[in-house]
This record gives C-alpha cells, sequence and structure tokens, in this order.
C-alpha cells in the first residue's frame, strides 16, 4: 500500500533529467503525497526545523526556527503549525510570509499569503533524524516585533524520511536572538567568509516552478562551502554533492528553475548569513574542472545576502562529526590538486608493484616499474599520483557503516618519490615511502608483490625542491615520514650544506636507521628529536637505538622546540611535517621564508 500511495508522486522533469545524466536506475518517487504518521512523530520530536518560502520576486529562501522539540507538530490531519521565536525584521522567510498586514486576532490566523508555499525539514541532529515536507501555507501570524513569536499552519501535501548522512551531530538549546543587521549586499562581509569558513551545516530551498519546493540539508567538513570570488557584483560560492540516495529532488529543482535560497547557522555565536542566488548544476568533468575529485558540484552566483549578529533563537553544541565526511575538497583556483590535470588522450602509464621492504610496522617502501615502453621522468622531489579505482571502487552503495568514508573516495593517492632518478635502479622504476593509514595504503600493504599489482600511474607533480647550488645552508624541518622529499633530493644536494632537524615517535626509529644506512654523510647534519615512551616496544634490544646513538647525529630524546632552531642559518627555511609541527614551525620562524610541501589535498 505504501509504493502504492508514493507512487502517487511522479519525478518531474529535472529530477528525470538528473536520473539520466548519472544514470541512475529506474526507482520509484519515495515521497508520500500527505503526512504520514511516522513523519508526524518525528516533527514533534525535532528542535529544528528548517524552513523554505519564495518572495515576491519569487526567489528562494531559507531560515532555521525552534531551539527545543514541541515547538512545531500536527493540528489536524496533513496540517502543521509551528510557533516559534523569530527575528521578525530581517528573517527573508518571515518576511516572506508573514511581513505583510496580518490578522492580530488569535482565533483568526489567516494571513494575505494564504497559498504561499512552504518547504520545511524537521531535523533533530543529536540522533540524526529528518523528514522532508511540502505544503501550502493556510494561516499565519506574528506578533512582537523585532524579535516576535511566528505562528505558522501548513497543509502537507509531500513528506518523506531521510538518511542520517552528513548529518554532524549538535545538542540544541533554546537562546533569545537579538539580532542586528551587518550587511545585506551580494557581496559578502568579512564576518560572513570566517563564518562560512567554519560552517559544517547549511540547509538550501528550491523550487520546481510554482509547482512544488523542498527543503534539504548539506552537511561535511568544517568549510566544506568554498568561496570562488566575492567581488562588488556578488560573491561566488561552490559545494560539493557528496554521494547521496540518488533521488536528486534538489538537484532535480534546479534543473527546472535554477535558484536556490539558504540558511548558514553559526551554533556557536547564534549568527546566521541568508543567500539567495543562480545556482548551476556542475556534473562530472565540468565538477572536476571547478571542485577537484567531485563528480557533482553546486556553483552558487549570490544575489543577496542578509548577515545578521545573533539573530537565531537557539544555540548548538557540537557532538560527534559524520564519519562519512570526506576531506574539504579545494577549488582549483586555491591550490593545484595532484592527479586531476586532464591526462593526455585519456591514458594512463600502468606501473606494477615490483618490491616491497618493511622500514617498520607502519611503514613500508614499495618499488614500482613502468610497463611501458617509455621510460617514466620525475624531477627530485615531485610525488607521484596513482589510481587505485579498478582496484578498490565497489560500485555505489547508500550507506556502508562499516567503511563510510569509502562512499565518496576517488581512490587517488599521492605519494612523495622517495628515489633519485636512475640512482641504484633502472630509469623505469621508481620507490615510494608510504605509511599506512587508510583504504589504499591498507591495501598495498596487504597484497604480496607476487600478485601482480598494476595500476595506472596519472603522473608526477610537484615543486617542492632544495636548492642545489651555491654555497649557502639550507634548514629542513621534516616530521616522522616528512623526510621522504628529503632522500629524494639527497643526491643533487651537498649535504655539508644541509641542517636537517627531524622529529620522529620512537615507534619508528627503524625508519631512522634505514635513512642513515642509506645516506652515511646524513647524520652529522642532522639533529634528531624522538617522540614517545615506546622504545622498548619499538626496539626491544636496543641495537637500533644504539645505531642511531653511535651514527654521529645530535639525539634529543624530547619534542622539538623553538630555541632549536639558529634563526641566523638561513632566511628561508623548507618544511614538510605534520598540521601540529607545522603550525609550530611557522610561529617559531616568523619573519622568515618557510617552503613547505602541503599534503593536505
Amino acid at each position: 500500500m505504501v509504493s502504492i500511495l508514493a507512487g502517487a508522486i511522479p519525478w518531474h522533469d529535472g529530477e528525470d533529467k538528473m536520473h539520466r545524466l548519472l544514470r541512475v536506475p529506474e526507482q520509484d518517487n519515495p515521497t508520500a503525497p500527505y503526512l504520514t504518521v511516522g513523519a508526524q512523530a518525528l516533527v514533534q520530536s525535532c528542535p529544528l526545523v528548517a524552513v523554505g518560502t519564495v518572495d515576491s520576486e519569487g526567489r528562494p529562501w531559507s531560515s532555521l526556527w525552534g531551539g527545543q522539540a514541541g515547538f512545531a507538530g500536527p493540528v489536524a490531519q496533513s496540517m502543521i503549525g509551528l510557533r516559534a521565536q523569530v527575528d521578525g525584521k530581517y528573517d527573508p522567510v518571515v518576511q516572506a510570509l508573514l511581513g505583510h498586514p496580518h490578522v492580530k486576532e488569535a482565533d483568526e490566523l489567516f494571513s494575505r499569503n494564504t497559498g504561499n508555499m512552504v518547504s520545511a525539514l524537521a531535523i533533530d541532529l543529536e540522533s540524526r533524524r529528518r523528514v522532508k515536507l511540502f505544503g501550502r501555507m493556510v494561516g499565519g501570524s506574528l506578533d512582537g516585533g523585532d524579535m516576535g513569536e511566528a505562528q505558522l499552519v501548513v497543509k502537507i501535501e509531500e513528506s518523506m524520511g531521510n538518511c542520517p548522512k552528513y548529518l554532524n551531530r549538535k545538542h540544541i538549546v533554546p537562546e533569545r536572538p537579538s539580532p542586528k543587521l551587518i550587511s545585506e549586499s551580494a557581496q559578502l562581509h568579512p564576518a560572513a567568509l570566517d563564518l562560512l569558513s567554519r560552517a559544517d551545516t547549511i540547509f538550501v530551498s528550491s523550487s520546481h516552478g510554482t509547482a512544488s519546493m523542498d527543503t534539504n540539508i548539506r552537511g561535511g567538513p568544517p568549510g566544506f562551502v568554498r568561496v570562488e570570488a566575492n567581488e562588488a557584483n556578488g560573491a561566488v560560492l561552490v559545494y560539493p554533492e557528496y554521494s547521496g540516495n540518488r533521488l536528486y529532488q534538489t538537484l532535480g529543482n534546479l534543473q527546472t528553475t535554477p535558484l536556490a535560497g539558504y540558511v548558514i547557522p553559526d551554533f556557536e555565536t547564534g549568527d546566521v548569513l541568508y543567500i539567495t542566488g543562480h545556482a548551476e548544476v556542475l556534473v562530472g568533468r565540468e565538477a572536476a574542472a571547478v571542485l577537484p575529485r567531485s563528480n557533482l558540484a553546486i556553483r552558487v552566483i549570490v544575489a543577496q545576502a542578509i548577515f545578521v549578529k545573533n539573530g537565531l533563537a537557539f544555540r548548538g553544541q557540537p557532538g560527534e562529526p559524520s564519519p562519512y565526511n570526506p576531506v574539504v575538497r579545494y577549488l582549483t583556483s586555491e591550490k593545484n590538486v595532484p592527479g586531476t590535470a586532464p591526462e593526455p588522450n585519456n591514458a594512463s602509464t600502468m606501473v606494477r608493484l615490483m618490491d616491497k621492504e618493511y622500514i617498520t610496522p607502519s611503514i613500508i617502501r614499495f618499488r614500482f616499474r613502468s610497463t611501458s615502453s617509455n621510460p617514466v621522468s620525475w624531477a627530485p622531489g615531485q610525488y607521484a599520483t596513482l589510481s587505485f579505482q579498478d582496484e578498490l571502487d565497489m560500485g555505489y552503495s547508500h550507506m556502508r557503516d562499516d567503511d563510510p568514508t569509502s562512499l565518496n573516495d576517488d581512490f587517488i593517492r599521492t605519494f612523495t618519490v622517495s628515489s633519485y632518478p636512475g640512482r641504484n635502479m633502472p630509469v623505469n622504476e621508481f620507490e615510494l615511502m608510504v605509511r599506512r593509514h587508510g583504504n589504499v595504503t591498507n591495501h598495498l600493504f596487504r597484497i604480496s608483490e607476487r600478485a601482480g599489482l598494476e595500476v595506472p600511474l596519472k603522473g608526477f607533480g610537484g615543486s617542492f625542491r632544495l636548492p642545489t647550488d651555491g654555497k649557502a645552508i639550507v634548514p629542513y624541518i621534516a616530521g616522522g615520514i616528512g623526510i621522504t622529499p628529503l632522500l629524494g633530493q639527497l643526491a643533487d644536494l651537498e649535504i655539508a650544506r644541509l641542517r636537517l632537524f627531524w622529529s620522529v615517535s620512537i615507534r619508528d626509529i627503524g625508519l631512522v636507521q634505514d635513512t642513515f644506512q642509506r645516506w652515511p654523510e646524513l647524520p652529522v647534519s642532522t639533529t634528531l628529536f624522538l617522540t614517545g615512551p615506546a622504545l622498548a616496544a619499538a626496539d626491544p634490544n636496543q641495537t637500533i637505538w644504539s645505531t642511531v646513538q653511535s651514527s654521529g647525529a645530535r639525539v634529543e630524546q624530547r619534542r622539538m622546540q623553538a630555541g632549536d632552531l639558529d634563526l641566523k642559518l638561513a632566511d628561508t627555511w623548507y618544511l614538510c611535517s605534520g598540521v601540529e609541527l607545522k603550525r609550530n614551525v611557522l610561529n617559531w620562524l616568523v619573519g622568515k621564508v618557510v617552503v613547505y610541501e602541503d599534503f593536505n589535498y
């Protein structure tokens, strides 16, 4: 019975277009043409409802109302009511629905805007439950002025539950708003840009003409919405569309009516950014050209943005982020992303795994050989970009709780080449030193070199080069496996000019021993910082420890500190490390030029 009722709402032409573009198998529309019992119960238990409508110019807007469960609920069959404290002056949804003259009497709740489309998303971010609603306004009122109480009654024509993916947990508590308008231009105010850089949750409303509307959530890591431009004539935003339920209801609306309204809340401060503008769906290569490693993306050309301080009637205490969130994807205009440049003739060189050598339990050196007749070519210090998609991509899956990040994984990885071209091996071979971390490296660690693994080499890239000429001192700071870019360049460098400051966990002391054995001249130029208490576990017989101690390197069993770096050594320093050490070094070397390798792709 449920599937028959759900099937009563056909896909519209925009949704059909999205399904064809993305080769989605035929499926019924799961949207029910009424307020289901489950949706009714969830609305009552949700502390927040995102509300969408269109203004008198046909522009969609979104807002976010609530603060505690119970402010919304059923008032009649397929009819819900909302009673919430709102910003009555600047909230564009309040203005569009209730900003015109309206009846004040409580027993006459009908305003001039009855019949207006209203979309909603009732959501409990703490339990990651949500339900989408669409209907028509049958009545509403706004009492109390700038910090008023809105009452809204909506006849529900569509409802549909949705999955918990990409919802970052928040505990919602009520708070009295005191709205202050900061900006309402198409160019974003600096405070609005700061909010976007931290936002991990946005809400979007879209419409299919005057026939229906949709409000939904988009979540991700903080900063997943990128600012492509912010000029006087308007900002341009881009964000990725992650792997979802493949209904494409929002994107289908944007195919027919390319307008969208957004609300971006600051759960910590109560500040809020409202945006309306033109929204463009980017698919395939078009998406990847703007936002690398994305098959779907949305570009928003802002027509108006309203930034309000303390405009929300709630706060959200942060909880667990969604395990499905991928890392932030940066615009091509922001940074060069390895492995995303178009391949000539759409072809890749195939490389075969020839050998693997354990350096530590979590670090292996892999040797690959090109199976092409042409030798592979790279510059010292560059990285190799390999695609493991054919090996690991299991195809579409709606949910995968055992491995959530795999749903948005393109299985393309970059590794710095640790070998020098042609040194101690054929010219068509190269070595990669890899730490075990994530799906791809787990696969590499498990597979035998005798298995005949072949993967596409998408190319070499990067420009992290040390100066090889002259007599100036070259100071290099490495954190753990951050030594790798240096190893690929040592053959070009006069090691006596090098000053290496290397911070390594004691559990990786085998990496130090291997490096010093391969480059016996290196220890005298090295100050080694060994961290962590696990020497006995990493080196039970202390044979490695003895070798490192007698190598000629200066060895400190502590963390690197600012005083360890002699600022008089050079004006330009080189760095490859993790985030924490990088942040410290940049603070220590204020006034110096710091050239660093950035692995945050």
